[in-house]
């Protein structure tokens, strides 16, 4: 069985975590591939939320191996918290795998994310203060601290000091921050050496296998398309490829293993963060979807910017990730408008495009050109097969499936694990 990827098809937030607790109970692995405490899933289970920021949401799916891969950057505290928080909740954690490859968010990135963000003043970035652009920037430069250096002290503190000795610099005469010692960094990290040794095994080696013998992986990307570092609205993205390119690199799978991409779709469009929003609303109208979409982020508790739907943006996400099928989600929070709008193209200047511009600048000046669609009242959470809609809220799904330029295989009705209504198998 070839592997699937799932991944957002807008700025994040679109309800990935449900989509994967959905196919949870039917395949064997999921493999969170990139980002970290940065991200956020909501999956409702009966009367139980739960939160996960950084573990792969199969991790609530009894017999499902959770696997954190190589491209994820990992905040041992934060991680040790979560599993702690669900054990609590007498939730297994004990199958969960974590990559050696992984790199270690310490102290000193959480520290240079807020205090940069602070000195960029109006012109910052928006991100959440976790460390994860600091992270991700080192290792690139070749600085970063991985999982398995906490398996070789002597290792550990070299790496550490060779990454403090410009950082202090930064902190100390840019930022007037006190300097960080090594060995309060070492000691610090040394600590979860024992509690994360059981977990870190080969995870490609793991995945491969897996596949060779015919069980199923499941490839769960954080934020979405349009925060990719190389595809998003750079430069106010994240700091890794939610996109389904990065499902390969962040978890040793090759793409010929891949046979499925899920987009991951909400049934209007959210983003956390500074950043072109070509229909966001600042009416009555985004705070009601604000309010009825509970659009805070599970993260950071901000409020999410709302707008209608943005089929350019669609258009690009099945492009780039070579969707086979979407995922349409909170299509129940529609109920209730007369009349509602859908982007289906951008003025730019006085120029209609159907594509997303190409510059930044451009994004910026879009301005969205609507078509509207007409509304449905009925309460639709119910509903579990495509006819128990009203023809207006059936019509809205055809509508979206024709000018994003993909099937629809699933559409969610609500928050509930089994609000979904399923139109086409997203693992056979």
């Amino acid at each position: 069985m070839p592997a699937i990827v799932l991944v957002g098809a807008q700025w994040g937030d679109e309800g990935k975590g449900k989509a994967t607790d959905l196919l949870g109970s039917r395949v064997d692995y999921v493999v969170r591939y990139q980002g970290g405490n940065n991200a956020g899933h909501t999956v409702v289970v009966g009367d139980r939320t739960f939160a996960l920021h950084l573990l792969p949401s199969g991790i609530l799916t009894p017999g499902c191996t959770p696997v954190i891969g190589n491209g994820v950057v990992v905040d041992p505290g934060v991680l040790f918290e979560e599993v702690e928080a669900l054990q609590e909740q007498d939730v297994d954690t004990s199958r969960l795998l974590v990559s050696p490859d992984a790199h270690l968010i310490t102290p000193y990135h959480v520290t240079l994310d807020k205090v940069a963000e602070r000195f960029l003043g109006k012109a910052r970035i928006g991100t959440t203060g976790r460390g994860i652009g600091p992270t991700y920037a080192d290792k690139v430069a070749r600085l970063g601290i991985r999982v398995q250096d906490l398996f070789d002290e002597s290792i550990l503190r070299q790496k550490v000091e060779a990454s403090l000795e410009m950082k202090n610099q930064i902190l100390v005469k840019i930022y007037n921050r006190r300097e960080i010692s090594v060995a309060e960094i070492t000691d610090y990290l040394l600590a979860f050496a024992e509690q994360l040794s059981p977990m870190v095994v080969d995870t490609s080696r793991v995945l491969n296998n897996a596949l060779d013998e015919g069980q199923v992986v499941l490839l769960e990307g954080g934020q979405g398309t349009l925060l990719d570092v190389d595809h998003g609205t750079y430069p106010f993205v994240t700091s890794s490829n939610p996109t389904a390119g990065g499902a390969c690199t962040g978890s040793g799978i090759g793409p010929t293993r891949i046979a499925r991409v899920v987009g991951i779709l909400k049934a209007y469009t959210t983003r956390v963060g500074a950043g072109p929003f070509p229909t966001e609303l600042h009416d009555a109208d985004g705070q009601r979807l604000r309010e009825v979409g509970h659009e805070y982020g599970v993260t950071t508790g901000r409020d999410r910017r709302c707008g209608w739907f943005d089929a350019p943006i669609a258009r690009f996400a099945s492009r780039a990730n070579g969707l086979t099928d979407f995922f349409l989600t909170k299509l129940d929070v529609l109920s209730g408008w007369e009349q509602i709008p859908v982007c289906v193209a951008y003025d730019v200047d006085g120029e209609r495009t159907e594509e997303l511009p190409l510059s930044q600048s451009e994004f910026h000046h879009a301005r969205p050109i609507y078509e509207f669609l007409p509304g449905w009242s009925e309460d639709i959470s119910d509903a579990r097969s495509l006819s128990d809609l009203p023809a207006n809220a059936q019509a809205y799904i055809d509508y979206i499936a024709d000018v994003s330029g993909t099937r629809i295989s699933a559409v969610g009705v609500g928050p509930d694990r089994d609000a979904t209504i399923t139109l086409r198998d997203l693992v056979d």
